[in-house]
């Protein structure tokens, strides 16, 4: 087999995956008066931490742009999130949970975790969820850290809110031998 043929079954393996979860957690009896993209959203921007313009916003969710506006008119209208405006530029405008939008975020996280622990610890073992958020991770291109990690180093949530500097890349696209660290 070769590393295009496996790429490509990698690919359409972790598509299938994502959709057969997903259409599984759409079914549970928590998705009443918050759809599951509004969530998103909502979770988004309480793992964020900060305001977040909707370019940013719209880096990390599954919308498209003009869909993703839409959503975040419904969220501001019921209370969910709000508009600041954007201190580094006065034409633009950040967005924000608001109290309501915290409690509810919150209310429904911790059902959805339950769930989602619930479907992917009966598919796999904790050894292969390990593995594959460290895959999931790389495909991100972001850090992934344990739990573990966290609570032994304080700085870890802030951190990890801090802009990483983009990464330097070789003329043919792939990464220098610099810049992988061991």
């Amino acid at each position: 087999m070769t590393a295009r043929v496996l790429a490509n079954e990698a690919w359409e393996a972790l598509l299938s995956a994502h959709a057969v979860v997903v259409k599984e957690l759409a079914a549970q009896g928590i998705w009443r008066d918050i759809s599951m993209r509004e969530y998103d959203v909502l979770y988004t921007l309480a793992k964020r931490g900060a305001p977040l313009r909707l370019g940013e916003l719209n880096r990390r969710v599954l919308l498209s742009q003009p869909a993703l506006s839409r959503l975040v008119d419904r969220l501001v209208e019921r209370g969910l999130v709000a508009r600041c405006a954007d201190p580094a530029d006065r034409r633009g405008v950040r967005l924000f949970l608001t109290e309501e939008g915290q409690a509810r975020q919150r209310e429904l996280g911790r059902r959805h975790a339950r769930d989602v622990a619930r479907i992917m610890r009966a598919r796999v073992t904790t050894d292969e969820l390990a593995a594959l958020r460290t895959i999931c991770g790389k495909l991100a291109d972001g850090a992934v850290s344990t739990a573990t990690e966290d609570r032994a180093r304080p700085d870890a949530v802030a951190s990890a809110r801090r802009p990483r500097p983009p990464r330097s890349r070789a003329a043919d696209g792939t990464r220098r031998k610099a810049d992988i660290s061991a």
